[in-house]
């Protein structure tokens, strides 16, 4: 019997996928180890050097690495250690954007009340642009503790990142008197940085992205039209935008997206399903597939993944980095043939439903659980996929 070919057309053995996105996966960000933790505190402290924390970060990325390899997965991150931000520490680096006074609020809600994110406010005060490959320091030190067989993944923010945290009052308006060449240079930007990164051997790529996701929630989109936003059609203008970025990606380079609803400290910033922009996003966004966040009922249910087109991949994230306690297997696989009623399941795979540390605090889980969550991951994957 010939082997079936997947939805992208990557042959697989069983039911596994020799190309990402891996029947088992991960989103990218995981616990920080508590001697990290602490040697963040001492930098700022001044008790020891840049060069000093990096050391300590190398030696915990090499044991992260270990542990993604001892769990089964085929992909790995270097668990975005070396940020203390899962988006910001980007976005600051890109030429022409600066950090001003004051923050950016961002109000998060978990079972237990509110809380906010303060991020440093951003400035566009120059035209966009990449001074140097960011990240590539990094990616390269992962590609060199990696074992064969294993692929590393880089995670980046998505374009549309740049303009929902601060949106056109972030842009000068003597630089860009007309917002359509903000966009330009900054898709241009991010070409750069794609075929940067590229370059370096990056075969998965990742541009995260919860703008898409919080576009289905009716009071975000009230924050954005209180902006001076076209709301109601702006998850459309950060699609066409990001598939400008990626429009002369070099071949061999997968590409995925990773669609959440807001994850700090085990709490999140919405909550709807993916209706709003299910048409538009499967149909339209140039990827090779969806990390998407399913983990509970702020998610909403699976019917918006009729949209998904053939030669398209789908992450289900049903497993939750929120909380420590392990999920059902009988549940997941459950979930997962309820999805397959939507989209077949040649074209679905398994995840959290977010990174485990989004920030450098983390969410509220040991190292343990985490562990734990990952190898059932691997586990329930390999049982429903061969």
């Amino acid at each position: 019997m010939a082997e079936p070919q997947t939805a992208s057309g990557t042959t697989t053995s069983g039911g596994q996928r020799t190309s990402p996105p891996f029947r088992a996966d991960h989103v990218g960000s995981l616990l920080r180890p508590p001697e990290l933790l602490r040697a963040r505190e001492e930098l700022a402290a001044g008790r020891i050097s840049r060069e000093e924390l990096r050391s300590l970060e190398d030696e915990a990325i090499r044991a992260v690495v270990k542990m993604q390899r001892d769990v089964g997965l085929q992909s790995a991150t270097d668990g975005e250690f070396r940020r203390a931000s899962w988006h910001m520490d980007f976005i600051y680096q890109l030429g022409g954007i600066e950090q001003v006074a004051g923050d950016i609020k961002v109000k998060f809600t978990n079972e237990h009340g509110e809380i906010e994110y303060k991020p440093a406010a951003i400035h566009v005060a120059e035209k966009v642009h990449l001074d140097h490959p960011i990240f590539a320091e990094d990616f390269e030190f992962l590609t060199g503790v990696v074992e064969d067989g294993v692929t590393p993944k880089l995670t980046i923010p998505s374009p549309s990142m740049v303009h929902y945290r601060g949106g056109r009052a972030a842009i000068d308006p003597s630089v860009y008197p007309d917002v359509e060449e903000f966009w330009t240079d900054l898709s241009a930007a991010y070409a750069d940085e794609v075929r940067a990164v590229a370059d370096l051997g990056c075969r998965y790529l990742q541009f995260d992205d919860t703008t898409l996701a919080y576009l289905n929630d009716p009071h975000q989109r009230q924050q954005m039209e209180s902006k001076g936003e076209d709301a109601e059609h702006l998850h459309e203008t950060y699609i066409r935008h990001i598939n400008e970025a990626l429009a002369h990606r070099p071949e061999g380079l997968t590409v995925t997206t990773h669609l959440c609803r807001g994850n700090f400290r085990s709490s999140w910033a919405s909550e709807g399903g993916y209706d709003f922009v299910a048409e538009a996003l499967f149909g339209d966004l140039d990827i090779d597939g969806f990390f998407l966040e399913y983990d509970d009922t702020r998610s909403g249910g699976f019917e918006p993944l009729r949209f998904v087109p053939k030669g398209k991949m789908v992450v289900l994230g049903l497993m939750t980095t929120k909380r420590g306690e392990l999920e059902s297997k009988d549940l997941l696989k459950r979930r997962i043939e309820e999805a397959s009623h939507f989209v077949p399941i040649e074209q679905l795979c398994l995840s959290p439903q977010c990174g485990f540390s989004s920030t450098f605090e983390g969410n509220t889980l040991s190292y343990d659980q985490e562990v734990a969550k990952l190898e059932l991951l691997v586990e329930t994957a390999a049982e429903v996929w061969g």
